[in-house]
């Protein structure tokens, strides 16, 4: 089930024009939260949230470990979905702190995989 913070979210990018290609895409080694399209670009999404800063900020939770299960799933998606993993794709995270009435949003694009 959809939390209101990945709705959030997908809405937040529809609305700067990506379009949506599937939510919780999952496989043995994880899940890929939102998969857009950005123009010609394949974008996996990480989506965060945090009610507020006392426990540290959403983005500090992507350590190393998460985004290579994030990689080997984006590289399964594409080749399940276009037969071939070499296509333009990037990873982003949409970060927000807040609750579901009252938040704030931060989209960081083309996050580093540190391969």
């Amino acid at each position: 089930m959809r939390n209101w913070a990945e709705t959030a979210a997908r809405r937040y990018l529809e609305e700067c024009g990506y379009a949506t290609l599937a939510e919780n895409y999952y496989t043995r080694r994880g899940e890929l939260d939102l998969v857009m399209r950005d123009g010609g670009v394949t974008v996996f999404v990480e989506v965060r949230q945090r009610k507020d800063h006392r426990f540290g900020a959403p983005g500090e939770t992507i350590d190393a470990q998460k985004l290579g299960r994030l990689r080997a799933v984006a590289l399964h998606f594409l080749a399940r979905t276009y037969g071939r993993d070499d296509v333009p794709a990037r990873f982003d995270a949409v970060l927000i702190t807040g609750s579901r009435g009252r938040y704030r949003l931060e989209h960081l694009k083309d996050i580093p995989l540190g391969d």
